[in-house]
């Protein structure tokens, strides 16, 4: 099983670059992620939210009640900045109908599942990360339809209780189960090793999501041109980036400690943009390009998330030194 367990481990410490390569194999070779389409793509996010609640503990829930005002501040930071910049980002870009739908949905989504892995590698508070990754997707069945009618309401008709019940289906319920498994069979000695392999297991689920999504937008991207996603990367890379600037800004001007800031940053810039993605080819249909920002987001947030969590460690090694 050690091989097994060190593959693991090298496929979450390089799911950026595993999630890239991926996507580049999957545009030369579109018919590899075919299969992964509708339902399926659905089921892939279910075990992705397993996974998670694979890994969460009782004591995690019990940050939600111990440190309620951290994780009220960081619910608000989350679905209110994220939102205002993807509005913020459609106008100023003067986006086409389909891409401001995926960034928006972007925007509306709650935090992403590997944030909590970029706030341990970056010695934030870790708990606090736990924390507001359980609140933003417990929330996320009221918060991300709602949002989306606020933002997208005038682009298209947004079905808001069609994509709460998708919601509920695909994050709350498969997280339940997960943690109730933890609950139940944690204590036994094979559990432990079932959940070192959930962060690679959930790493490859998302790199078959942005395969699947890649295989359905090749033909689009090949007929506009590489303008196209290059444009769409600009705006992904700017609602990401000032999502981290202005999550730290908040911990900041809060007087947040050093850990907390950057896991503030982390929370709020990084999205789960798997479930934005299987969200915009379940309800928006006639708009295959909105998948796009999500696809891109899928990969570059890890990415990211990496980069910034290592510039918080080189400022910690420069200060040391």
């Amino acid at each position: 099983m050690k091989p097994f367990l060190q593959a693991s481990q090298w496929l979450v410490r390089n799911a950026s670059v595993f999630i890239i390569v991926i996507a580049v194999f999957t545009f030369y070779c579109p018919e590899t992620f075919l299969w992964v389409r509708g339902n399926m793509q659905t089921c892939i996010l279910g075990l992705i939210m397993l996974t998670m609640g694979l890994t969460l503990s009782t004591h995690d829930f019990k940050i939600l009640v111990s440190r309620p005002l951290d994780i009220f501040i960081g619910a608000c930071a989350q679905f209110l900045i994220m939102p205002g910049l993807a509005t913020l980002l459609v106008r100023v870009f003067h986006l086409e109908p389909a891409l401001a739908i995926g960034i928006l949905l972007v925007g509306s989504c709650p935090g992403g599942v590997s944030s909590n892995i970029m706030s341990f590698l970056c010695h934030g508070d870790v708990a606090f990360s736990v924390g507001m990754t359980c609140a933003s997707t417990l929330l996320a069945p009221v918060m991300t339809p709602l949002l989306m009618q606020l933002t997208a309401g005038e682009i298209i008709e947004v079905d808001v209780v069609g994509m709460f019940l998708n919601i509920l289906v695909v994050t709350i319920i498969p997280v339940g189960i997960g943690s109730a498994l933890n609950y139940f069979y944690g204590r036994t000695s094979r559990f432990p090793v079932v959940q070192s392999y959930m962060p690679a297991v959930s790493v490859i689920c998302l790199a078959c999501i942005v395969g699947g999504v890649i295989s359905t937008v090749r033909d689009s991207l090949l007929d506009q041109g590489l303008h196209l996603f290059l444009w769409t990367f600009v705006v992904v890379l700017c609602h990401n980036t000032l999502g981290y600037v202005l999550g730290y800004l908040v911990g900041r001007s809060l007087r947040f400690s050093t850990a907390k800031k950057r896991t503030l940053s982390i929370e709020v810039g990084m999205q789960n943009a798997g479930l934005a993605t299987v969200l915009a080819h379940t309800f928006f249909p006639t708009q295959p390009l909105a998948i796009l920002p999500c696809a891109i987001s899928c990969a570059w947030h890890s990415i990211s998330g990496t980069m910034l969590a290592n510039l918080f460690l080189k400022t910690d090694r420069r200060e040391a030194g």
